[in-house]
């Protein structure tokens, strides 16, 4: 079968690019459908799009479309680690592969002639946006933040020659279990010996430089996390209107030191896949009934962030938003909740062996290759 390549240039192209893959996946009861809303903005609103280089491109078996890629170049990656690396990110292709092989040799002819030497993903512009292919866990249904693909995906990339570069861990929590009574010790402890205190989510909504602080310690904590990119002031900005605007005083805990500064974090959202795969990846005419209802009526949660700032490191702080939010759960009569993706060398992974009613759910793989 014949197949061709074309980037993306007219109105029409662009909504089969950010469309394709709810079609994709229409049938896969696993499946969560993304927004047309979210994915129009992503696509050419984005502030990741002041600094980063893209090209969408399409594969066609006629008139048909068979699969989608977008090709990224993030100079400040390549600035902060030293690199020549392209990414490729929002890849969805039918099983064929020879679909996948033109895609990722498209993007990378365009990496190659602007002089990059590596291909790695899929990721998106930058850590905020969804990472990792599934090579374990196909299922499960994802959370809203995350991926989705069928398992010949990742078969298709080796047989393609790409490697494994890292992967990510997501576990499954029995949200009845409270915390571990070890948690909670070290959580009295670490609160009386540095004057801790926890402060609720509405403090921090109405206080502009708070919202930086958060985004300035969130930059700060994760840069030993692999392949982050720290967010620009325009990001920032962004984040802080769309993120913190929705954050929930039950499912977030703010750790604040005796200086008023934001020592570490913990926030988790409700689970809003159900809702978003009754949606359909439409708001109009009833997916936004489904989404209000999926924020108020919830037996779940995702547990979407956590870190602390790094003159706080290796004190055990986690412990304390752990034991705040564990509390709430079982309080609000939660019943599981779900990690966000984790790299399995990140020492922090191991908190969750705390927990005796764990299981795995979903695990993550970038993958990486040479360009020649």
């Amino acid at each position: 079968m014949t197949y061709t390549i074309r980037e993306v240039h007219t109105k029409s192209e662009f909504r089969q690019f950010y469309q394709f893959q709810n079609k994709l996946y229409k049938h896969c009861k696993v499946y969560v459908p993304t927004l047309d809303f979210d994915q129009k903005k992503t696509f050419s609103k984005s502030p990741a799009l002041e600094y980063c280089r893209q090209k969408l491109l399409l594969a066609y078996d006629g008139k048909r479309v068979v699969g989608r890629v977008c090709a990224i170049i993030n100079p400040r990656y390549n600035e902060l680690y030293h690199t020549k690396r392209m990414r490729f990110g929002w890849i969805d292709f039918e099983n064929d592969i020879e679909i996948a092989k033109l895609l990722l040799d498209a993007a990378q002819q365009w990496g190659k002639s602007e002089g990059m030497e590596e291909i790695h993903g899929p990721l998106g512009y930058n850590t905020m946006y969804k990472q990792g292919m599934v090579v374990e866990g196909f299922d499960s249904v994802p959370p809203v933040n995350c991926l989705y693909n069928f398992s010949y995906y990742p078969e298709f990339m080796e047989q393609l020659g790409f490697e494994k570069e890292c992967d990510w861990i997501q576990y499954k929590l029995n949200a009845t279990q409270g915390a571990p009574d070890k948690l909670k010790r070290m959580s009295k402890l670490l609160l009386e010996r540095y004057n801790l205190k926890i402060v609720d989510v509405k403090e921090l909504k109405k206080c502009r430089d708070l919202i930086h602080d958060f985004f300035y310690n969130f930059n700060r904590s994760f840069m030993s996390v692999h392949n982050f990119i720290p967010l620009t002031e325009h990001e920032i900005e962004e984040e802080g209107k769309m993120y913190i605007s929705q954050l929930r005083s039950e499912l977030t805990c703010f750790v604040m030191d005796d200086s008023d500064k934001i020592a570490s974090f913990g926030i988790c959202i409700p689970n809003m896949s159900p809702a978003l795969q009754k949606a359909g990846g439409r708001l109009f005419p009833f997916g936004w009934y489904h989404l209000i209802r999926g924020r108020s009526h919830y037996n779940s949660i995702d547990l979407m962030m956590v870190g602390s700032d790094p003159a706080w490191n290796n004190k055990g702080l986690s412990a304390i938003f752990h034991t705040q939010l564990a509390h709430n759960f079982a309080e609000r009569g939660i019943e599981y909740a779900i990690t966000n993706p984790q790299i399995e060398t990140n020492s922090a992974v191991k908190v969750w062996d705390s927990y005796p009613d764990r299981e795995d759910y979903i695990r993550r793989r970038c993958y990486i290759k040479p360009i020649k």
